[in-house]
């Protein structure tokens, strides 16, 4: 089987930056989402970026031209659906909503359709089970920002086939990705280590060992991090931080307790970049 056509559902930051590379790996991208306005600014985010990344030298004017015309927005998931050879899931970490687009997409794509979720902590297993192809549904797990990030963690459900595998493999090396294979387990790799690192510092902000500013300082000059904790949980969302941590918590233990001062910000409406102010003010 070969993939011509990706349909990507949801066009927040992840999957507009999903959308944005699969078009630059030359596939024909549909990005869908249920609000006409959150269409609206994922195009004007994207066409934004074509021209940065044309400024900075990081793509010519002609790929980035190429690509834009690669790139259709749509509200209609049924039809965008029955045109796609592979599907990116990209809503939030709420199984409740994968759940309902799943058996959406079940319905509406053609048989021969992959099915992955980009998650970063959920069960394709599970979420496999509400369709009846369970052996094309997979998950991707990709990295914000997408266009910038190298990795894409690929975990096979219990009945993912060996054939899904392999194309799914071969989508993300088209769309520029390096990709390492993980056995299905709560968290993964990443998101574990890097729920952990953050909610430590979270905790150590509680208890008054530094400043954000220090923390972050140390952990990057110190350690080699590239972005430190708090900087990088601004830009994911800390109620992107918090959903993992809380599903971390519940399926493996006590060690992934969200601090208190995490579930603070979040209830304070301090989400991060997208709200202005989180652990940093950006407004």
């Amino acid at each position: 089987m070969s993939v011509n056509h990706i349909l990507v559902v949801g066009s927040g930051v992840m999957g507009r930056g999903i959308a944005y590379s699969a078009a630059l790996g030359g596939y024909q991208v549909t990005l869908s989402d249920i609000s006409p306005s959150a269409i609206e600014n994922a195009q004007n985010e994207i066409e934004q970026l074509f021209a940065k990344d044309v400024e900075r030298g990081r793509i010519l004017s002609k790929e980035a031209k190429d690509a834009s015309s690669r790139l259709t927005y749509s509200t209609a998931l049924q039809n965008s659906a029955a045109l796609a050879d592979f599907v990116i899931e990209a809503v939030p970490e709420v199984m409740s909503i994968k759940k309902d687009i799943f058996e959406k997409l079940d319905q509406y794509t053609p048989s021969h359709t992959i099915l992955a979720t980009n998650t970063s902590t959920m069960s394709p297993t599970e979420i496999g089970s509400y369709t009846k192809r369970s052996d094309r549904t997979i998950a991707m797990h990709f990295f914000n920002p997408v266009h910038k990030m190298r990795l894409v963690e690929i975990i096979r459900g219990l009945e993912t086939s060996d054939e899904t595998l392999r194309i799914t493999q071969e989508v993300a090396y088209q769309m520029g990705k390096e990709t390492v294979g993980v056995n299905e387990f709560p968290g993964f790799v990443t998101s574990r280590i890097s729920s952990l690192v953050g909610n430590e510092a979270f905790n150590m902000l509680m208890e008054g060992v530094g400043t954000a500013e220090e923390i972050d300082k140390a952990i990057e000059l110190g350690l080699n991090y590239p972005m430190g904790p708090f900087k990088l949980g601004d830009m994911v969302g800390l109620d992107t931080r918090l959903k993992n941590l809380e599903y971390l918590h519940k399926t493996l233990g006590e060690k992934y307790r969200p601090s208190p001062l995490l579930v603070k910000y979040v209830k304070s409406g301090r989400l991060g970049r997208k709200t202005g102010k989180g652990v940093y003010n950006y407004t």
